[in-house]
């Protein structure tokens, strides 16, 4: 869904990873501190500083890409890092919005489980190798769903607005999942049709 915006990012990005000659694991292992930071806030009460931190974790995630781009140094393990950190941030993020009392724990296990169900769909389906960046509800639009939820609730003085931005976050998860889920079954399927010799 953001795929558009890939190259407005990678003008804004270059410059950035241009002076960040550092390993970029070390950006990628940053950013789940964030989250951690965000997720205190979220655990007291703390709507817009918990959103400020989503915000700069996001940031750094797109971050350590850029700079493993730049400076030639993506790796396997890179990669792999970089997923297993951001499974960690998602879930320390909702476990500090449940722990904060905006939603019951049963939404929160939901949020959390519907979030990386469909990073392992996305998993799953390249070692199937089918691309799998279809979807509603990746990543960052998941991020950014949480933080306007959280600063309209800040304005509105009404917590059960991000309450609802929630709600909403669990169905575009799970229907990304669907939609991913029956990406890849048409990919498969296109694969099993035996091709016609000329």
């Amino acid at each position: 869904m953001l795929e558009s915006l890939r190259p407005f990012l990678t003008k804004i990005l270059e410059p950035i990873a241009s002076r960040l000659n550092i390993n970029p694991n070390i950006v990628t292992i940053i950013s789940p501190f964030l989250a951690i930071i965000s997720a205190y806030f979220f655990a007291t009460g703390n709507l817009i500083g918990g959103a400020l931190f989503i915000l700069l974790s996001g940031f750094l995630d797109v971050v350590d890409g850029a700079v493993a781009r730049y400076h030639n140094r993506s790796s396997p393990f890179g990669a792999f890092l970089d997923s297993t950190m951001d499974r960690f941030a998602d879930a320390i993020i909702f476990i500090g919005i449940i722990f904060g009392g905006y939603c019951n724990w049963f939404v929160g296990v939901l949020a959390i489980h519907s979030a990386i169900t469909v990073s392992y769909v996305k998993a799953r389906a390249e070692s199937q190798g089918v691309e799998c960046n279809t979807g509603i509800a990746e990543r960052a639009v998941r991020l950014i769903i949480l933080m306007v939820g959280a600063v309209i609730a800040f304005i509105f003085n009404s917590d059960i607005i991000f309450t609802y931005f929630i709600y909403i976050l669990v169905v575009l998860s799970y229907f990304t999942v669907g939609q991913r889920v029956y990406h890849v079954w048409k990919e498969l399927n296109k694969k099993k049709i035996p091709q016609r010799r000329l």
